[in-house]
This record gives C-alpha cells, sequence and structure tokens, in this order.
C-alpha cells in the first residue's frame, strides 16, 4: 500500500553532492547536532523553510534539568517514569537524567542566555515535576532564545553549509544501510546527497489534527521517510494534547504554557468552578493527559468549547515579568492575562512516539539516526514529562555524534532506480485532502478514540492511498503523502492498543491494562506490526 519512494528517479542520472554527515530539520535538534557534528566533520544541514521555523522557536516553557541543590537524577528519574505511565525504557531515562545538567552547560556555551535571579539561573516547576528543575529564557521565550542563539553560531561555523526552502523526499538505502538523501530544490530540480551518516530531526506531526500548538512545517516527514526507508516507527498512537491552548475566535490554538499553571495559575470552567480537584490530587498540575481530559470532560458537561484559565491573583507587573511573550499575544486579541480569564482547550502539541533509535540515536537502518521529537528513545513512554523534549534532543544528539565519530567511510553510491508512477495528479487540491485528514483525525482519533469511530477513520484514510500512484512534484504534495502515512499508522495502533494509557484513551477500554499492554507497538514497512515488551523498567 505504501510504496518505498515517493517519485521516479535513477540515481545516475541526477547530480551528487557529497558529505559526511546530512542533518535533515533544524529545532534544537537539528541546530546542536550540527554544532557539535561539524567539530570534526563536513556538515549540511536541510531545512525546508529555514533555521527559524520548527517547534522548538515556539517552545516557551523551559528545559528540564537537575540544576539545583535541592533536586537529584533519582527525582527526576521517578517524574519521568511516573509520567510516561510504564512505557519509559529506565536506561535511556538514566541517560537523560544524568546528560542533561552537561548538555544544558553546552548549550550555555554556545550562546544561550537563561533567566537568572539573585545570581543563580531561575528555575520554575511544571506539571507532573516533584521539584523546580525548568530553565527558561527570557519568561516564556525559551525556545527562540535557543533557536537564536545556536542558528547564530551555525551560520557563523565554516564547517556546515545551509540549504533552506530545500525538501528531503526520500532517504537513499540499500541492504539496510543508509546512504544519504534524494534532495528537491527551490526550483523544482533534484539532487543526490551522499553522506557517511544522515540525521533525521523533523519534529514532530502536529499538523495530523485540526487544531495544534504546532507550526504548518509539522507534517510528520521524518517518521514516514523513515518508515518508507525500513526503520522501525513506534508508539505512534500516542499523541499529547497540550490542555491549554488559547481558544478564542480569530486566534490561531497559541500556547498558553504549563508554566502558567506551575506559577499558580488555576483552571475553571465557564460556571467560574475550578474543576481539577475532581479528577487528580496534583490539581492543575496533574499530567497532560488527565489534566486535558478533565478538561473535556468539564466542556461537555457544560456544553461549551472551551474551559477558563485564571491568573489574576499575580500583579500585572508579575505576569508582564514572567511571560512577556503569552501577555503580549493575549493583549493583541484583547485579553490581559493578568485581568482576565483566558479561554483555552486541548490542542495536538507534542508524539510521544516515532523512529525507535538505540541509546546512541541510531534506528534499525544503518547510519541513519533520528533526534529530537521524531525519535522514539523510550524516554517519554506513553506521555511526555513537561520540558523534557529539549532535554532530549540535546542529550541525544551529544550522543548521535559520538556514534557518528566511530563510523567507518560509506561505501560508493549503489545505483538504484525507482520507475512505476504514470499517474497524474488527482484533481481535488491538497489543500482540499489536508483539511479532511485533519478532520478525521480529530473526529476519531483525538483525546477520546473507541474502535467504531477508529475503523471508520482508518477506512476513510485508505481512500486517500491512490495519492501514492501520482507523480508528486510539489512541497505540499509530499506533506501531504507523509501525513497520511502518519494518520495511517496512529490510526491503526491506537485501534491495536485495547487499553488507556497516557496520551492513548479508549472509551471502550478505559482503564490500563499492564498484563496485556505493557509494550509497544512497533510497525515496519517490511515486518508489519510487531509487539515489543518493555522488560526494564
Amino acid at each position: 500500500m505504501i510504496p518505498r519512494y515517493l517519485v521516479n528517479f535513477d540515481v545516475r542520472q541526477l547530480p551528487q553532492v557529497h558529505t559526511d554527515v546530512i542533518v535533515i530539520g533544524a529545532g534544537i535538534a537539528g541546530l546542536f547536532t550540527a554544532l557539535r557534528s561539524a567539530e570534526n566533520h563536513k556538515v549540511l544541514m536541510v531545512t525546508k523553510k529555514s533555521l527559524l521555523d520548527s517547534n522548538t522557536r515556539y517552545a516557551q516553557g523551559g528545559i528540564a534539568a537537575v540544576i539545583s541543590d535541592e533536586d537529584s537524577p533519582a527525582y527526576h528519574r521517578q517524574d519521568t517514569l511516573i509520567a510516561g505511565a510504564g512505557l519509559c525504557s529506565s536506561a535511556a531515562v538514566d541517560v537523560l537524567v544524568h546528560e542533561g545538567p552537561d548538555g544544558v552547560k553546552d548549550l550555555i556555551r554556545m550562546g544561550t542566555e537563561f533567566d537568572m535571579e539573585d545570581g543563580r539561573y531561575a528555575l520554575t516547576k511544571e506539571g507532573a515535576h516533584s521539584q523546580r528543575r525548568i530553565l527558561h529564557a527570557q519568561g516564556d521565550a525559551t525556545g527562540a532564545e535557543i533557536v537564536r542563539a545556536l542558528s547564530e553560531k551555525t551560520k557563523q561555523d565554516p564547517n556546515i553549509e545551509i540549504w533552506d526552502d530545500h525538501f528531503v523526499i526520500d532517504l537513499i538505502t540499500d541492504n539496510g544501510e543508509c546512504y544519504g538523501a534524494l534532495v528537491q530544490r527551490p526550483d523544482g530540480s533534484r539532487v543526490i546527497v551522499h553522506a557517511t551518516a544522515t540525521i533525521l530531526c523533523t519534529g514532530g506531526a502536529g499538523q495530523l489534527f485540526r487544531y495544534t500548538t504546532n507550526p504548518d512545517i509539522a507534517t510528520g516527514d521524518g517518521i514516514a521517510i523513515a518508515y518508507r526507508a525500513g526503520a522501525n516507527i513506534r508508539d505512534v498512537e500516542f499523541i499529547q494534547f497540550h490542555p491549554t491552548a488559547l481558544c478564542y475566535p480569530g486566534a490561531p490554538r497559541f500556547l498558553i504554557s504549563e508554566a502558567v499553571r506551575g506559577e499558580g495559575a488555576v483552571l475553571r470552567n465557564i460556571n467560574g468552578e475550578r474543576f481539577m480537584e475532581r479528577y487528580h490530587p496534583q490539581l492543575e498540575l496533574a499530567p497532560r493527559d488527565i489534566v486535558a481530559r478533565a478538561i473535556v470532560s468539564e466542556m461537555e458537561n457544560t456544553k461549551s468549547t472551551f474551559v477558563y484559565i485564571d491568573f489574576t491573583h499575580e500583579s500585572e507587573e508579575t505576569v508582564k515579568h514572567r511571560f512577556p511573550t503569552i501577555y503580549e499575544y493575549c493583549l493583541s486579541y484583547g485579553l490581559d492575562l493578568s485581568s482576565d480569564w483566558i479561554p483555552v482547550a486541548p490542542a495536538a502539541h507534542y508524539m510521544m512516539g516515532g523512529v525507535e533509535t538505540d541509546l546512541h540515536g541510531e534506528t534499525a537502518v544503518t547510519r541513519l539516526f533520528a533526534c529530537g521529537e521524531v525519535s522514539s528513545t523510550g524516554v517519554h513512554g506513553a506521555n511526555r514529562l513537561a520540558s523534557n523534549s529539549l532535554s532530549e534532543a540535546i542529550v541525544f544528539g551529544r550522543r548521535i555524534v559520538e556514534r557518528i565519530n566511530s563510523l567507518p567511510p560509506i561505501a560508493e553510491l549503489p545505483h538504484i532506480r525507482e520507475e512505476r508512477r504514470s499517474k497524474d495528479n488527482a484533481i481535488q487540491p491538497v489543500v482540499e485532502k489536508k483539511l479532511k485528514l485533519q478532520k478525521v483525525m480529530l473526529r476519531y482519533a483525538g483525546l477520546k478514540r473507541h474502535a467504531q469511530g477508529l475503523e471508520k477513520g482508518y477506512d476513510e484514510l485508505k481512500r486517500h492511498v491512490p495519492i501514492f500512484d501520482s507523480c508528486l512534484a510539489k512541497r505540499e504534495e509530499y506533506e501531504f503523502a507523509n501525513l497520511l502515512i502518519c494518520a495511517l499508522l496512529t490510526t491503526q495502533a491506537a485501534l491495536i492498543r485495547q487499553e488507556s494509557r497516557g496520551g492513548h484513551y479508549r472509551e471502550d477500554f478505559p482503564d490500563k491494562d499492564d498484563v496485556v499492554w505493557r509494550k509497544h507497538t512497533v510497525f515496519n514497512r517490511a515486518n508489519g506490526i510487531t509487539e515489543g515488551r518493555i522488560d526494564d523498567v
């Protein structure tokens, strides 16, 4: 059903570019890994838009690492495992909590300026964290500050070449080994990039859903590309919906950071009642999946499309200082975070699953690595602990570079030819196809799922499969094909997992089932669906 390659091509008929390392995507994963790789290698960064366009740029809350003397790796480990609902890899979590502080030091050396208070790094607390361990920058603009610092260094590094506005169509593989990528240039021409190592840093797949905090570029490209190339795709049923995205007429689903609740904001339904005490003892700081479903329950009970987040107990001065970005954004729509209750609702935010990797970021395809949200390292399990994502990117980025440094030289590019498509492109515009896909996913594979809806959604998605026989040529066509693959895999995985755990909730199987389902769902294009039990927690 899903082809090995999206387009017809012949390696011998295309121009070739050679490099040591190709980094696909930007964000903290791409920028950080490129900079570390460039210490010993020539690096080519390929972005489909620019260095400044990524999920990282919109990250508000911060980065989790053990900095305080009152904190410890053991506490951070425990919090991560609890949030992950039994599906974390303890080995991967140990790597994260012990190596995270050194990764933060790397970011600081690279120019990132985190907020300070009284000569120390200012730390905040977020949902499901037992300690204050979240470093932040410019109040609530942590991601933007990291991207600023790393992109400036990347542009100045003589060992890094940057290709903006280029699109990686597929990876070139032979006998389970990656040789590089097939890339489309802005003018529509194509080129083969031959590399010793290829690193996917393409981010998540928030555009699977009609409402998301992710930018337009988050179309699941890396997951789909890796799936076609033979990598394992793991646990993609676990989608994290951020509980509090702005829900206001005319406004995008702008993120209202979890740190706002960490600093004392409370949730109220449209009747003004604080409700989280009915759902979890940690109240507003319960794990994200619990808070998101609680909000949906309140919306259903009160027949509303939103709830309120109330931060009015804080002074205007404090709100402006701590959350300047959120304050200004809300104000642009006539909402004052310091004096108004802000209408919010859940929105798709993060994919816990992705391309399965080992503890050095390598996939089942030799010389192919994945870093950041596109990867499934085992850190997040069924539900990511807030602010662990930025930490994961730098920790495993460092480890990927260690592995690349030990790789032997790559062989010559094999002769690969793909020629099977002859149909013209479908008449229906891609924008309409994408909207239909997003509505299907929101309706049947969103926060609450059940077998009947998932089966109907999967059948509706399969109607789009003929696009793989079309002659695709434009970025938006490739993006839709990649989204469709991600949607099919996510819906299948959600249908297979007959329990509720973390970011996956089945109304027909509302309880967690550790006896049968404490295991991963894994997809491989050649081998189909497999299941892997968790043995190391």
